[in-house]
């Protein structure tokens, strides 16, 4: 894992790599792997319907997300990279016109932020997140 500024962190400022997540099919196939090969530990944050889980190693930190549903029926597992924006959906009008197809388009996660997930015109899908303010 990267020492990399996530999303929650101040210091997560726009146009920087704040987060990194796996989307997994079995959670606990994902957490047996990563943690015989990398020893990675891992704390479940209960969310509306399913277990987020959050991977770490020494101080490092990612997400792990258990697809499931049918929008997912036929998406391969696969790590999804998060970029931190100022104005998510200001920058999705900006991505539109730029050529990019959205996958999701920008919803709330209280606590966290706003995000969206769209598809670069050169096929890369990318999450862009607008950081909740952390209370001082």
């Amino acid at each position: 894992m990267t020492d990399q500024k996530n999303c929650e962190d101040k210091a997560a400022t726009h146009g920087t790599i704040c987060w990194s997540e796996l989307n997994a099919r079995d959670a606990e196939r994902a957490k047996k792997f990563y943690a015989d090969t990398l020893g990675w530990s891992f704390q479940g944050m209960p969310m509306e319907g399913f277990t987020y889980w959050v991977c770490q190693t020494e101080g490092a930190r990612v997400g792990m997300f258990e697809m499931n549903g049918p929008e997912f029926e036929n998406v391969p597992e696969y790590w999804l990279t998060y970029i931190a924006v100022d104005d998510v959906d200001a920058r999705l009008a900006k991505a539109k016109a730029a050529g990019a197809t959205i996958c999701k388009d920008a919803w709330d996660i209280p606590g966290v932020g706003r995000m969206a997930v769209l598809q670069q015109p050169g096929g890369a899908v990318v999450a862009w997140m607008t950081p909740k303010p952390i209370a001082a």
